[in-house]
């Protein structure tokens, strides 16, 4: 019996919707890295890219636990001596919300050009509206 692999020719992308307003920031970015991946269909292949598109939407509703928008910090560096500029989550939320769920999700995925491949079926927006309903997407409920 032979191992099953799949390829670019066998693999169906489905498209899925995700609603973050009240949704803790690492819960729902585990289970969508995981649906960026592939993770959930049995085809799964480590080193294929057989993950689904996901749209984030709401991303300015995400919720942290305990003292995180205070203590959380994002590091930006622009390469030059001196150039290292840091933002508290409150700070980052208040600038560019999108910007917080994109980070804990590519963080989540490989490194490298399969990583990349897997970020780019990934769309994120503030609100509630989304540009991507031709694709007819479904509904994905977070487990947690």
């Amino acid at each position: 019996m032979k191992t099953y692999m799949a390829n670019e020719n066998t693999i169906e992308r489905k498209w899925f919707v995700v609603d973050a307003a009240g949704k803790r920031l690492g819960r729902l970015s585990t289970e969508v890295a995981s649906v960026l991946r592939g993770k959930h269909k049995p085809t799964f292949t480590p080193h294929v890219d057989c993950g689904d598109y996901v749209i984030v939407i709401n991303a300015s509703q995400i919720e942290l636990t305990g003292n995180k928008w205070d203590d959380k910090l994002y590091h930006t560096h622009s390469n030059y001596p001196g150039g290292l500029k840091t933002k508290t989550a409150k700070v980052l939320m208040q600038e560019k919300p999108i910007r917080m769920v994109e980070l804990a999700i590519k963080g989540m995925l490989p490194k490298g050009k399969l990583g990349n491949q897997m970020y780019r079926k990934l769309f994120v927006y503030e609100g509630s509206e989304h540009k991507h309903s031709a694709q007819q997407p479904t509904v994905m409920e977070l487990k947690g």
